[in-house]
């Protein structure tokens, strides 16, 4: 069962169509896929129906759940809740927060601000993370994302660690661009492994926490 909550269409940097990256993720074994595309407030509206319309054409005929998203990406810290909450109003399943990664100049307070707002569910690559944040993320219920991307993988160990400590959750994610960034059941093992996690958590974050996510989703949907 391979689980994605965060990919990338050719509606921000990613290459392929959203329907076409849903159809390659379920050639490739995926049972489920959130497309969480780069946004500002200014395509809030546009971007989530026009991804939401191919994810349930996908949920018609194929056997994945297509979930539409966005990625909050470089906003204001200040900005944040406010438009993770529209981001739902107007039928996003799911809202990640560009997190810290040490790979962009991201503003210091992102991660803070992500964790603290309700309608956030995951805090995607937070870089250089600290305790007190991940306590937050786990109070809140926000999940904190463990990468394959190879940009933003560098502080996987920190991140894991830190989200441990706090008893965070944490959750596998790609930030697929193109179908060669999908996961496979090697890639995920193997990013764990590299990011220090020891083999008895594997399944909690590769299995039982991508349905909590999708249980808290069913229950606000």
């Amino acid at each position: 069962m391979l689980y994605d909550f965060h990919s990338h269409t050719f509606h921000s940097d990613g290459v392929l169509s959203p329907i076409e990256l849903i159809r390659r993720a379920a050639v490739k074994g995926y049972c489920t896929l959130g497309i969480t595309d780069h946004v500002g407030v200014g395509s809030l509206k546009r971007l989530i129906e026009e991804v939401s319309d191919d994810c349930r054409l996908a949920r018609s005929y194929w056997n994945i759940l297509a979930m539409p998203g966005v990625e909050l990406t470089h906003l204001p810290p200040a900005a944040i809740d406010g438009a993770a909450r529209k981001a739902k109003e107007l039928g996003a399943w799911l809202v990640v927060v560009h997190g810290e990664t040490t790979a962009e100049p991201v503003e210091e307070g992102t991660n803070l601000a992500a964790v603290k707002s309700h309608y956030v569910d995951i805090l995607a690559h937070p870089g250089n993370i600290t305790l007190e944040t991940a306590r937050i993320a786990a109070e809140n219920g926000v999940f904190i994302e463990i990468t394959t991307r190879r940009s933003h993988c560098v502080t996987n160990p920190h991140v894991a660690k830190t989200a441990t400590e706090a008893g965070a959750l944490l959750l596998l994610n790609t930030d697929s661009h193109c179908e060669d960034d999908l996961l496979s059941e090697e890639l995920a093992r193997s990013t764990l492994a590299e990011a220090g996690i020891p083999p008895l958590q594997f399944k909690a974050i590769l299995e039982d926490n991508p349905l909590k996510l999708l249980q808290r989703i069913k229950k606000i949907s």
